[in-house]
């Protein structure tokens, strides 16, 4: 059994390394690459639990996208308590969003269930005065293959079958860099030729909801 001190210890050191990651690119501007690629600014969402998962990603694939990965905290009491959906929507576009063009959802066991992984995809999906939206892409962590729920909002705008067409897409985790950089590519693309098909629509969560 994994002694706390030690789980504690690798989340700690896991927040670190999204930390320095964003403060490595925090004033680094979408660029087309000397391979022709453009890389494009993301914004990673993740559950708490999750962190070690979403540090590797970001890591992984630090040649493929410009990463930013800060998430709204429990701490965050400057929207918690508020009710105003367009006030959380550009809140989290300023505070968190920034100047990202596309959300990266990674979703593990619990993520459908974190009310601030719906705002973040509420406030992507939803221009505001200053930013238009930002595409959306889910994808699937391996440790979470099987025991996963679609997080309700990402689920309304993402194909309902294969031949289907939606603003989002959902994919397993990617096996090779070009095929995440051509999801990239995809969702940012949708921006503007899928923006008809985007389903905003439901309430905003307002408190967490129980995840087994």
């Amino acid at each position: 059994m994994t002694h706390p001190i030690d789980a504690a210890t690798r989340l700690a050191a896991a927040r670190a390394r999204l930390d320095a990651a964003n403060q490595r690119f925090a004033k680094t501007a979408e660029f087309r690459g000397s391979d022709g690629h453009v890389r494009h600014k993301c914004f990673v969402s993740y559950h708490a639990a999750d962190v070690e998962h979403a540090a590797n990603f970001v890591e992984q694939h630090k040649d493929v996208f410009i990463a930013r990965a800060i998430g709204v905290e429990e701490g965050d009491g400057s929207i918690i308590n508020s009710d105003d959906s367009d006030y959380i929507r550009d809140v989290i576009r300023t505070q968190y969003l920034g100047d990202t063009t596309v959300t990266i959802v990674l979703v593990g066991e619990c993520t459908w269930a974190r009310k601030f992984i719906d705002w973040e995809i509420y406030a992507s999906l939803r221009p505001s005065k200053t930013s238009p939206r930002n595409g959306l892409l889910g994808i699937l962590l391996p440790h979470a293959a099987g025991n996963a729920v679609v997080p309700e909002r990402l689920l309304d705008n993402v194909p309902t079958t294969p031949d289907a067409d939606a603003y989002a897409q959902f994919k397993v985790y990617p096996s090779y860099p070009s095929s995440l950089r051509d999801w990239v590519q995809a969702a940012f693309d949708a921006r503007q030729g899928k923006a008809e098909l985007i389903d905003n629509t439901r309430p905003l969560y307002r408190r967490n909801r129980a995840c087994k």
